[in-house]
């Protein structure tokens, strides 16, 4: 039976409180200090959250790999294919974080798993689950609660996460541990549940444009992670509050590398392309830091470029040494950057994410 949440009174130490007042800060600085460049740097930090939430379940692929998963009408290798689903329910987190109710839980989890209906996307689940052990629950490292208490609990932690008496990271925090310890699907969970993390960070007010990679942060020890969850479960919520301060901290420094590379990668183009300068040439360019790998179909869809005209656009960065095709033939043409699938692997690399 997980421990009912609605009304509970962190007993934190004044040191883990101030930590997180100050892991806080750092979120909501580099929030603002993105300011006008949100437009490439919002969309690439919240593939880059999602692919790091995947890793955590041993979920891996190259930046290259999850680039071509996105393309229109692309072939995707499965794990890449997992990664994109698990940016649609981060896309859906930020969007509905307006109101994060058990509605807006569950259409997170449909997103996530809008592909898999064998574990019924946006429902919670009617039957035991477990983590390790093999084929039943003996040896099993947790047990999640039986199914007839799902959605009670969720109502519970829903009371938690929207009360206004509590500081916002621990809060979120908390509500993250509970999520997990409930483990209200059949399959998503953790994915489900750091996707539940960023629409707190937004509801909350600690983020306004944003994706901040968080999960690039646990990454860097997941040991730790699962340690403090099973601390939580056992009553003791410091642990957990900590880790998610730490890693807030290290997935903010992360993140401002990723974006100091992707910045001084564009801004190195500008020497080497000669399109003039009302040329769609330079809106691929731009396109290019937060989508890596083009096809005709990605510029019709973005830029509103005619596929047949896309050539046009593509040819210039090819000669210039910023795009590369990969395949050939006339239907099924894919370029790719080399340099910001560098950056994006640089940072997964960082992280802890191998590809």
């Amino acid at each position: 039976m997980p421990a009912s949440i609605a009304d509970l009174v962190l007993d934190l130490s004044p040191s883990v409180f101030a930590d997180a007042e100050s892991a806080s800060n750092e979120i909501t600085r580099f929030d603002g200090q993105l300011g006008g460049e949100i437009a490439p740097f919002a969309a690439v930090l919240l593939r880059s959250e999602s692919a790091a939430s995947s890793q955590i379940e041993n979920l891996t692929a190259s930046a290259r790999a999850i680039a071509e998963a996105e393309l229109p009408g692309g072939k995707a290798k499965r794990n890449a294919e997992m990664i994109v689903a698990n940016t649609a329910a981060m896309q859906a987190a930020v969007a509905l974080s307006d109101t994060v109710d058990a509605n807006a839980i569950l259409a997170m989890h449909r997103a996530l798993m809008a592909n898999e209906p064998r574990h019924t996307p946006g429902e919670f689940r009617t039957e035991p689950v477990w983590i390790g052990g093999g084929s039943t629950p003996i040896g099993a490292t947790f047990v999640g609660p039986r199914h007839e208490v799902v959605p009670g609990a969720i109502d519970d932690l829903i009371a938690f996460a929207q009360r206004a008496d509590v500081p916002a990271l621990p809060q979120i925090t908390v509500a993250h541990a509970q999520f997990e310890t409930i483990h209200p699907f059949t399959d998503g969970n953790g994915r489900t549940g750091r996707a539940l993390v960023q629409a707190m960070l937004r509801n909350k007010g600690l983020t306004r444009q944003v994706t901040v990679p968080v999960s690039a942060g646990l990454l860097a020890d997941t040991d730790a992670h699962f340690a403090a969850l099973t601390s939580y479960r056992d009553g003791d919520a410091a642990p957990i509050v900590e880790r998610f301060s730490q890693a807030t901290v290290l997935a903010i420094a992360n993140g401002r590398q990723l974006v100091a590379d992707l910045r001084d990668t564009r801004e190195n183009w500008n020497d080497v392309i000669t399109a003039r300068s009302d040329s769609a040439v330079w809106k691929v360019a731009d396109l290019l830091t937060r989508r890596p790998v083009v096809n005709a179909a990605l510029l019709a869809q973005e830029l509103g470029i005619e596929s047949t005209n896309a050539h046009r656009y593509l040819n210039p960065l090819t000669e210039a040494g910023i795009l590369i095709e990969t395949t050939s033939g006339p239907r099924n043409r894919v370029w790719r950057s080399p340099e910001v699938l560098a950056a994006l692997d640089a940072f997964a690399e960082r992280a802890g994410r191998r590809g």
